[in-house]
């Protein structure tokens, strides 16, 4: 099932990206046809029972995620390395000349498909106790958070993701200026209860 709003991504989507996005969405669809889309998170996903595989578009690349991509067989050594250093299983792709040949990405999707089919579960790493202690919050974070005893509050109750994914949005403001803007739009966010992604939700 397609979506306008994943037809809306392409479109704005610069026009190197254009023909991969188009292509890995065809491909998608020929491998699940029960496959559903939606903007998650920003970027473009397909669900089919569940999580199934995700793709995105950035200013010199494109990036393809498979959601169990740490249970799923790669038969070709696609993911490797590349892996490690960027957000897609395939790294990063700059033409089509980038992804594997039809026939084997077919394949992955297919075998994708097939976890999904059996509810295999994806695995998750819980923080241990340890490392939840060892979240640094960053001063002016932390200071913000102190101005507004709600905020404060709330960000203590949340559980370890919710104030990780608040640190981490932080700490990757390239500028002081985006970061003083991050830090004032979570703390009221805080204070109302909304965790980073609430929007996506």
């Amino acid at each position: 099932m397609k979506d306008l709003h994943i037809d809306q991504y392409l479109e704005a989507s610069a026009d190197f990206a254009k023909p991969i996005l188009r292509h890995l969405r065809a491909l998608v669809h020929q491998a699940c046809p029960g496959a559903v889309e939606k903007l998650k998170w920003g970027f473009p996903q397909f669900d089919y029972k569940g999580v199934y595989t995700s793709m995105a578009a950035f200013k010199e690349h494109c990036a393809f995620n498979f959601w169990k991509a740490e249970l799923l067989d790669d038969p070709k050594g696609l993911f490797g390395e590349k892996e490690a250093k960027s957000m897609g299983n395939f790294g990063r792709i700059r033409s089509l000349a980038d992804l594997p040949p039809d026939d084997i990405l077919l394949d992955y999707l297919a075998r994708a498909r097939q976890l999904n089919d059996e509810g295999v579960k994806r695995i998750t790493k819980q923080p241990t106790e340890e490392e939840k202690k060892e979240l640094a919050v960053p001063g002016d974070l932390r200071s913000a958070l102190q101005s507004n005893t709600v905020a404060s509050e709330v960000f203590e109750k949340f559980s370890y993701s919710c104030r990780k994914d608040y640190v981490v949005w932080i700490t990757e403001a390239k500028t002081a200026a985006t970061r003083e803007k991050r830090i004032a739009t979570a703390v009221e966010w805080i204070s109302e209860g909304k965790n980073r992604n609430w929007k996506y939700k």
